[in-house]
């Protein structure tokens, strides 16, 4: 399993939080999703089929895209 941290400053409340959740959990291999509005960051767990891309493609596609 594969674990990463992604910053995400456009994270500003729990609506946030909830979409963000909700949308990369329906990502087939997505295991674990905890984003933070206090922190700015999401944590996810996943396995294939899904990868890193994946993820910060849809995290850009809902508006929350992850910076480096």
């Amino acid at each position: 399993m594969n674990t990463v941290t992604l910053n995400v400053p456009n994270i500003n409340c729990g609506h946030c939080v909830h979409s963000i959740q909700t949308e990369l959990s329906d990502l087939e291999g997505v295991k674990d999703v905890k984003a933070s509005a206090d922190t700015k960051q999401v944590v996810i767990q996943f396995d294939a089929p899904v990868d890193l891309q994946t993820i910060k493609g849809t995290l850009a596609d809902i508006n929350y895209p992850a910076v480096d």
